[in-house]
């Protein structure tokens, strides 16, 4: 009797995972299916299809969460990439991710020109070599803390459970993305060609505000770094979007048109856009290091590119997925993703500047 009070437990279990199994294998499938414009049903309908010959081909007692490892991670490619090429100012910076190689990208840092001669009467003429030097940039490695999923929870709700943990690991992603970019956009310190100006308005709640003569600041340092007109990109924080809303009747019309994907209008030549993930500057005009949290002198900056000498890159993505059969306390499994990608100036001087809240 006790042996087959085993079997049947035994079985149970059994049929209990193939069930799990089952089902997400058919919310992923589907969740692709849709994301690609098919119909949800053909989605789960593959994805266990696809389960079961890749499973049939694996060595026996290999571990055959593997088909919904790919499947996730597939998704979680394109859903970010998708992301970064369509989220306001960040959609305007041109991507280099087909040179992208092992989440390294190789520069070409290019050697000195040659000398012209004019009018020249010496013979031979002077050799001088050009020689190029390879630059590799790492791309940086952003992880997401693990987030826990339960089987009582699997159980209690719907399977799109799964997609909804993946969606929110996505958009924390490129919103830390979209907070290094900008940081790394900024300018360190005021230097020529990198210019950090100041606010010059009225002075209200410590600090000045943000003006319409600040805007045209902004523009004549760009025009006077010779940067073309055109892709000129100008990021403003909440605090500058609300000195200028308040101050400004041309600027509170153009927001009232136009804010979608956070983008305000063009004005003074600069297409603008709504952040609030820019970076602060200390009490010496210096940039905050990545990660420092800002202190009570610290001001917040808006930020302005030229676009054409900006680049993005998103690299690889892994997945990782520990299996609640695998943790016998608590019955959970735990998702989390590694995802390597950046974005950075080609060039350190005359495509960009920034604008501080000037501290009263």
């Amino acid at each position: 009797m006790k042996s087959k009070n085993n079997f049947f437990k035994k079985l149970l279990g059994i049929v209990s995972c193939m069930i799990m199994a089952v089902a997400f294998n058919a919310t992923a499938g589907a969740t692709c299916a849709v994301a690609i414009g098919c119909a949800p049903e053909a989605g789960a309908i593959a994805g266990n299809v696809l389960a079961f010959a890749l499973c049939k081909a694996a060595p026996a007692g290999s571990i055959r969460i593997g088909v919904l490892t790919e499947i996730w991670t597939g998704e979680q490619i394109k859903q970010f990439r998708t992301a970064l090429e369509s989220w306001g100012w960040l959609a305007r910076i041109r991507s280099y991710n087909q040179y992208v190689n092992n989440d390294v990208i190789h520069f070409v840092e290019i050697g000195g020109d040659p000398k012209v001669l004019v009018n020249n009467t010496t013979y031979p003429i002077p050799i001088t070599a050009l020689e190029d030097a390879d630059k590799p940039v790492s791309l940086d490695k952003f992880t997401t803390e693990a987030t826990p999923v339960t089987n009582d929870e699997l159980h209690a709700i719907s399977y799109d459970k799964m997609a909804s943990v993946q969606e929110r690991h996505r958009d924390v992603l490129v919103e830390i993305f979209g907070q290094r970019a900008i940081h790394a956009i900024a300018p360190d310190e005021n230097k020529k060609g990198v210019p950090v100006l100041y606010t010059t308005g009225e002075v209200a709640d410590g600090r000045k505000l943000m003006t319409s003569a600040d805007l045209l600041a902004i523009k004549r340092s760009f025009d006077k770094m010779g940067i073309p007109k055109a892709d000129r990109v100008l990021v403003l924080c909440a605090d500058h979007v609300n000195d200028l809303l308040q101050t400004e009747q041309r600027f509170k019309d153009h927001y009232n048109i136009n804010q979608t994907e956070g983008k305000i209008g063009r004005l003074y030549g600069f297409d603008i856009y709504e952040y609030d993930g820019t970076p602060y500057f200390n009490a010496d005009g210096k940039k905050l290091a990545w990660g420092a949290i800002p202190g009570a002198t610290d001001m917040q900056s808006s930020v302005a590119f030229y676009a054409g000498r900006m680049m993005k890159a998103a690299g690889s993505t892994q997945f990782y997925w520990s299996k609640a059969e695998n943790d016998p306390i608590n019955h959970r499994n735990l998702v989390n993703f590694d995802q390597y990608g950046i974005c950075l100036p080609l060039s350190e001087a005359n495509c960009r500047a920034a604008i501080v809240s000037a501290k009263a």
